[in-house]
């Protein structure tokens, strides 16, 4: 995995120098060429979205050397420490050494870049601090967004110091005088741990390059993981803090050798997956990336329907019609097949040597969790894609096929809330999709009971848990594969026996509107378990007691007729015990039958279906 993600830096042109890194800014702070304060700039130009303009190589201290108190980054911080714009009035002990120590870094760089100087001078004055501070309120600003300092030029232009390299040099040269200089352990124990760590520094072999370098001791962390279990200040990928993992004498992130340009080439790449390529599903982070460029419109990815978790899962799931009218194209007209179809004809043979990479990530107690990867062929992708889009296809309450799922449905199908959603069960949905594994039972039997549950309750199910139930059914070997909707020549007694007790269902509700608990509230949990037990009984009470009531002959007739052909299809008496799998066929029958639609017959009139 660290190879290809260093395949990734070099084919995205990432920046990789130790010392430099992408960071994301919201304020622009701007000050003329005599260090007058001038204003600020929301660099998110509105977009409630955005947290800010991206800029690719901003400088980076080592984190470690940060922690040791009163210090800050150069050229970008929070607005807390930059400007000393503060919740608390007047501000903590902590945060006014903070900015100090950021206006003297503008003052050391000055040598190399002279505007520096007056912008240091201006951050200096309490009267410009003020007008800052003012015009920030005035802008609800927080705290905590991040800032950087730029000239506003006469001819209305900018200046963006970050965007320039004038500074560059000076930069690694003090990153090199920290190296050299060290920071002198603050206690006996951070001694005697800076001696260990000396004593066991020796040639080892690069795990990237192979070459032989003295192991850096400790990596930078891998950000933006706090919101599946991370901190906010990062989280270690490589690190060894426990003595079953300290063999042979080697701490920290010794026995993973890497030199500081290969720690930075891996953290850079997955910073960079992780902030672009990732998305969000209940816990776990989820994304892809390719050995070569694959145009967004013909991306398989976006077929999975990754949208932001939290959206709505509930009834209102769009149809395929639905999403055509949105104007959400990528979904409803299938990626995947675009790709296969160009592959096949000739068109786009380059893909067809591609790869693909998905990952799935968490972290926890300050280290990154690698859930699932997985590589492979580009085309096996776009086929597995594609299975997964024909696997959940089904039948909706409308009557009309139903195609695309955002995958935050397909993930909250097994529970109630959508909030309940586990990591396991999100990584076991994704690489399914991904690789075209089968859904795993404990997926399945909770899905079910869902589904049961629903039926029993009298409310509609999800679509999306009917859709799920069927891929689990069709990547089962020992179950017949389902149709999107009713496959009226299906003679398995599962299925068969879950559509009479729709139909029966149907009968009672048409014989008797305003029935309370029917037949399903009282007794579909035991026809799905012991059809042989509860089945023959119903259908009795059925001709007896309700088909009589039907008023109308021709509606009668059709539901006698309708019963006596599903009875026939059983062949034998309906089965005395469902397995979990077969239950499965069960629901399936049951949905379908409740979802068929009204056909129109020769004369033009209809003939009455469930739903």
């Amino acid at each position: 995995m660290l190879h290809y993600l260093a395949e990734y830096a070099r084919r995205e042109n990432l920046s990789t120098v130790p010392g430099l890194k992408p960071k994301t800014v919201r304020w622009l702070l701007l000050f003329d060429t005599g260090g007058r304060f001038t204003g600020c700039v929301n660099l998110t130009q509105g977009d409630k979205k955005s947290k800010g303009r991206e800029f690719p190589a901003c400088p980076e201290l080592p984190q470690a050397w940060l922690q040791g108190g009163g210090r800050a980054n150069f050229l970008i911080e929070a607005l807390s420490t930059l400007a000393l714009f503060t919740k608390e009035d007047p501000p903590d002990e902590k945060s006014i050494r903070k900015n100090d120590f950021f206006i003297y870094l503008l003052e050391q760089a000055s040598q190399a870049v002279p505007a520096f100087a007056h912008v240091a001078q201006a951050l200096r004055s309490e009267e410009t601090r003020e007008q800052m501070h003012q015009k920030l309120r005035e802008v609800k600003a927080k705290p905590t967004d991040s800032a950087t300092v730029a000239l506003a030029l006469p001819d209305g232009s900018q200046r963006i110091f970050v965007v320039e390299n004038s500074w560059h040099a000076w930069w690694l040269t003090f990153l090199q005088s920290i190296k050299q200089e060290g920071d002198a352990p603050r206690s006996s124990k951070e001694a005697a741990r800076a001696g260990k760590k000396a004593d066991n520094s020796q040639i080892m072999l690069d795990l990237l390059t192979a070459e032989p370098v003295t192991p850096l001791p400790t990596h930078n962390k891998i950000e933006k993981l706090n919101d599946v279990g991370g901190l906010a200040t990062g989280d270690s990928l490589i690190g060894f803090d426990k003595d079953a993992y300290t063999s042979f004498g080697l701490n920290q992130a010794q026995n993973a050798a890497m030199s500081e340009d290969s720690a930075k080439t891996y953290i850079t790449a997955l910073n960079h997956i992780i902030a672009h390529r990732c998305y969000r599903l209940t816990s776990v982070k989820v994304g892809f990336w390719y050995s070569g460029r694959v145009p967004a419109e013909i991306d398989p990815q976006n077929d999975l329907g990754l949208a932001a978790w939290g959206s709505s899962v509930g009834e209102d799931e769009p149809s395929s019609d639905d999403l055509l009218e949105q104007g959400d194209k990528a979904l409803a007209e299938s990626c995947a097949r675009k790709v296969l179809d160009a592959i096949r004809s000739g068109q786009r043979p380059d893909l067809r040597d591609f790869r693909y990479y998905a990952i799935s990530l968490s972290a926890n107690g300050g280290r990154v969790v690698v859930r699932s990867f997985s590589e492979g062929r580009f085309e096996e992708l776009a086929q597995n894609v594609s299975r997964w889009l024909d696997d959940l296809t089904i039948v909706n309450r409308k009557g009309s096929l139903q195609q695309c799922f955002r995958f935050s449905q397909i993930l909250a199908a097994p529970f109630r809330e959508p909030k309940d959603a586990s990591a396991p069960v999100a990584v076991a949905l994704w690489t399914a999709a991904v690789r075209g594994l089968t859904i795993p039972h404990g997926v399945m039997a909770q899905t079910l009971h869902r589904v049961s549950l629903d039926f029993v309750q009298g409310e509609s199910p999800r679509v999306a848990r009917l859709a799920l139930l069927k891929a689990f059914v069709n990547r089962n070997e020992r179950l017949p594969n389902m149709n999107p909707e009713l496959n009226p020549v299906e003679n398995h007694p599962a299925y068969v026996s879950g559509r009479i007790m729709a139909l029966l269902a149907n009968i009672q509700k048409t014989a008797n509107p305003d029935v309370g608990a029917g037949v399903v509230q009282r007794y579909y949990a035991a026809a799905s378990a012991t059809p042989a037990l509860v089945l023959g009984r119903l259908i009795r009470t059925a001709q007896i007691a309700h088909l009589p009531k039907i008023k109308e002959e021709r509606l009668r007739y059709w539901f006698e007729n309708q019963l006596a052909e599903l009875w026939v299809r059983l062949r034998v008496a309906p089965p005395s015990t469902l397995t979990l799998e077969e239950q499965t066929l069960f629901a399936m029958g049951y949905y379908h039958q409740l979802a068929t639609r009204i056909k129109a017959t020769d004369d033009g009139d209809s003939t009455p279906a469930a739903e």
